[in-house]
């Protein structure tokens, strides 16, 4: 029994030494490699940060790149040193490129809001506390992700869109110029006085001071209703202004025009009755 230990000892440590002959230096050499590898992939990666930086690109975006290309360069990094030691890499490259294909046909409204979400932050139609309306829903933007929008609306409900949608929809970004216009209509009946009515919108825009006087505003007389005569009042306004001076300006043509003894008519409709020839009310 001991004689046939050391011969099989004797026969190991053969294989061992001949296999470390064989092996030991690419074993060596991939390891180096994979060190190495990292390093250099940790270096780019740096670089890439910096380059997002200096391009202004939004900051989900940056972080979400700069993971996507370190895991990309350290899967090809990894298949790089198992070749190295000997292992087939043609069947680890099929079984990534088969998943790859599974999950993106599993995913593909997920890449969509993804790829909607990418366009979003590259060419920012709107940022975070932008007041827009998108995809039948009106709020200020509480967040950019790369999947979702979130909006909170003025009833404090949020909102969440996916992305996809919005980026290839239409998009009322109200934030983006400091003055917006406040367009109003008031109707007065037909036999009130046209010109005191213009006349007390003029004063009324003018005495606001909310109202921005050094750009065109303007009160037209735009439509003969079928019940009323209508004045289109267009008044230039700060972005922050818009809804005060829109609930306030109603409220003060109304009490103007009481005051004044100017109608503002409602809809109305006439009904006439022909009753036949010889009919006689009971």
């Amino acid at each position: 029994m001991e004689q046939i230990s050391l011969e099989n000892m004797e026969k190991y440590s053969d294989l061992i030494v001949e296999y470390g002959a064989l092996y030991g230096s690419q074993l060596i050499l991939a390891i180096l490699t994979l060190l190495i590898g990292l390093w250099i992939i940790g270096a780019i990666v740096r670089g890439f940060d910096k380059a997002l930086k200096a391009a202004k690109v939004e900051e989900t975006l940056a972080i979400f790149l700069e993971k996507l290309a370190g895991t990309i360069l350290k899967v090809l990094l990894l298949i790089s040193v198992a070749g190295m030691v000997g292992i087939e890499t043609t069947s680890f490259i099929a079984i990534f490129g088969a998943a790859g294909l599974a999950i993106g046909l599993a995913l593909q409204g997920s890449l969509a809001n993804f790829a909607g979400g990418v366009l979003i932050l590259l060419f920012k139609p709107y940022k975070v506390g932008d007041f827009i309306e998108a995809q039948g829903q009106t709020g200020i933007v509480k967040e950019i992700q790369i999947f979702n929008t979130i909006l909170h609306t003025g009833d404090r409900k949020t909102i969440i869109i996916p992305n996809g949608p919005i980026s290839n929809g239409t998009i009322t970004n109200y934030s983006l110029s400091p003055i917006r216009r406040v367009d109003m209509v008031f109707g007065i009946g037909y036999d009130d006085d046209l010109k005191q009515a213009k006349s007390i919108l003029e004063q009324l825009v003018a005495e606001d001071d909310r109202i921005l006087k050094d750009h065109d505003n303007q009160v037209l007389l735009s439509e003969l209703a079928d019940s009323s005569v209508n004045f289109t009042v267009r008044m230039f306004v700060n972005s922050a202004d818009y809804w005060g001076v829109f609930f306030d300006m109603n409220e003060k043509v109304k009490l103007t025009f009481d005051a004044q003894g100017i109608s503002i008519p409602y809809p109305q409709q006439d009904v006439h009755l022909q009753l036949p020839e010889g009919f006689q009310a009971g």
